[in-house]
């Protein structure tokens, strides 16, 4: 009873993710497969969820599959491991194995291809106390690969593909629902300028863009609703500070808007209802990546409180110690994630080994505070520049 009764707090957490007062009304944006909102490295964790403008590594398939043109080392590996809810049970979590490959002239191409896990842990269903256990093992995972393209020396572009599966069935409650299945695509981008000569040091601007899983919804059994795929906007920019040979550091800022229609109320009765419900399931995923921009019965100001943001900086130190740190903010209203993030980043030729930690900051109590991630990546083959 109590994995179940953990379990719903997982699923409470994952697919609400808001508080606001009483007074307030909800506004905050659900999905189903809200595991992919979750950074999935320890790095990009440690700059408080960045990705879409930092220098590429391993774990960028996540964030921009674009940056895979730009990376340093002709391929490699990067494994992760990110528990869940660590302060209450031991065999939630989410892991992800990911691989790079950059080819062609001038490594103008890299593929790269990722495989991530999060797993509810395991449940035990008994018809009595001497009864063999009936375990259930809820989980969800997807399955990606993309392909990045250096189009000039400072600019790339890259698409991703994604296999979602999403099996939530708990058997011995009686559910019938099955395992649900979908698809996303990614279309990124990412520029890297040249090298600028100032007064006292060298710099370089980075920036990058990626729409992320846009695809059909996911429906779990034939009676039940069809859920939106959290389809997200990614907006970033960072600037690297060269100061000479062995110090960099790179300060960076980060959007991200879910392209989800948001709750409303379609009839104007001042409450959102069963038929409002019905008129928002007839919103085609492909055309909420449009209306998305504008649909919030609060208008531009609600538009705006749908944008989460972050800052971020990373000092390097002889490409070899990293020093992490970051803030996430999210609107009251739109679920009310905030949280500092620390890091730490060791290279050892070819090994990379990444840890991060959260900070709550939110009244909301965040199922990954106090939670230590880990990363390991290791790079290997030729070497292209990048820094």
């Amino acid at each position: 009873m109590r994995k179940i009764i953990i379990l719903g707090l997982v699923f409470f957490t994952l697919f609400n993710y808001k508080t606001q007062a009483q007074e307030e009304p909800n506004r905050a944006i659900t999905t189903a497969t809200p595991f992919l909102l979750i950074a999935a490295d320890a790095r990009a964790a440690g700059l408080a969820d960045q990705g879409v403008a930092t220098s590429a590594d391993a774990f960028s398939q996540q964030w921009n599959p674009a940056k895979y043109a730009f990376i340093g080392k002709q391929q490699g590996v990067g494994i992760n491991y990110t528990p869940y809810l660590s302060n209450l049970v031991d065999d939630i979590f989410l892991g992800s194995v990911n691989y790079y490959n950059r080819f062609g002239q001038d490594g103008r191409s890299a593929v790269a291809a990722s495989f991530r896990y999060f797993s509810l842990g395991d449940i035990e269903f008994r018809q009595g106390p001497n009864d063999e256990p009936n375990v259930q093992k809820p989980n969800e995972l997807t399955l990606d690969v993309s392909y990045a393209l250096q189009l000039s020396p400072t600019f790339s572009m890259g698409i991703a593909g994604r296999y979602l599966r999403s099996d939530l069935r708990l058997q011995g409650l009686g559910a019938d629902a099955s395992a649900a299945g979908s698809f996303g695509v990614d279309v990124a981008a990412f520029y890297r300028s040249e090298e600028i000569a100032y007064n006292s040091f060298n710099g370089r601007w980075r920036a990058g863009l990626n729409i992320s899983n846009i695809g059909p919804k996911i429906k779990y059994d034939d009676a039940g609703q069809e859920n939106f795929i959290p389809t997200t906007f990614r907006l970033g920019a960072g600037f690297d500070f060269l100061l000479d040979e062995y110090n960099r550091i790179t300060p960076s800022l980060e959007f991200a808007k879910l392209l989800v229609p948001s709750p409303q109320d379609f009839d104007g009765d001042g409450d959102i209802d069963a038929e409002d419900n019905a008129e928002y399931q007839s919103i085609s995923s492909f055309g909420a990546i449009f209306s998305s921009w504008g649909d919030a019965d609060g208008g531009f100001s609600e538009e705006l409180q749908e944008f989460t943001w972050s800052l971020g900086a990373e000092y390097v130190y002889k490409d070899v110690f990293s020093f992490r740190g970051g803030y996430f903010n999210e609107a009251e209203e739109k679920g009310a994630r905030k949280f500092v993030s620390l890091g730490l980043g060791f290279k050892y030729t070819i090994v990379n080994l990444d840890v991060s930690y959260l900070f709550n900051a939110s009244s909301v109590q965040s199922p990954l505070e106090g939670t230590l991630r880990f990363g390991l990546s290791f790079n290997f083959g030729e070497d292209f520049y990048d820094r």
